[in-house]
């Protein structure tokens, strides 16, 4: 039953692993069908390792623009240096989480292998990467679109595997599909 129990958990968080929890919002009288170019929102935020505002890109930076400048261009805008019609930029941040496992339900108490036992909750310590990825109007100077994505991750930073799936899920999301932005996707 120990063995069983533990082959549970450890497929519950292999798969924990690889699930990104996107949401978006979104300015719904923007029509997402006019923007053509993008490029990176001039002041950009400092990275979790100090990139940009140090004079030099770290290596989160450095992941993050490539994975979101592909996802652009598979979105079919052009990356512009000046006058784009939108801005991107990001945020991330890593946070040292808790989860409660409970191996039979909420309460302790279960249908065990032979018969109603009670159940050992246990707590598991991981990281949560967190990624915000901003659409801003160049022209209105308003933000248009927001993403989020989290994931649990394996280190104190995203790696660049994660920055990929997680900026991928992310951008997913976008254009969002809402009234007549939702003919753009047809």
């Amino acid at each position: 039953m120990a063995a069983v129990g533990l082959s549970l958990l450890l497929g519950a968080s292999s798969c924990a692993s690889s699930h990104v929890g996107v949401s978006s919002d979104f300015d719904h009288s923007v029509n997402f069908r006019a923007y053509k170019t993008w490029g990176w929102y001039p002041q950009q935020m400092t990275d979790t390792e100090g990139g940009p505002a140090k004079g030099y890109e770290s290596f989160f930076d450095k992941r993050m623009r490539t994975a979101v400048e592909a996802e652009m261009g598979r979105k079919g805008l052009t990356q512009v240096d000046k006058n784009p019609d939108i801005y991107v930029a990001y945020s991330a941040k890593v946070e040292d989480k808790q989860r409660v496992n409970y191996p039979y339900s909420p309460y302790g108490f279960g249908y065990g292998y032979y018969g109603y036992g009670r159940g050992m909750n246990t707590v598991s310590q991981y990281k949560e990467g967190t990624v915000i990825i901003d659409i801003v109007d160049a022209k209105r100077k308003e933000l248009a679109w927001r993403g989020m994505g989290e994931a649990q991750i394996d280190n104190r930073t995203i790696s660049e595997p994660e920055v990929y799936r997680i900026v991928g899920s992310v951008l997913g999301n976008y254009p969002p599909t809402d009234g007549r932005n939702s003919q753009a996707n047809r």
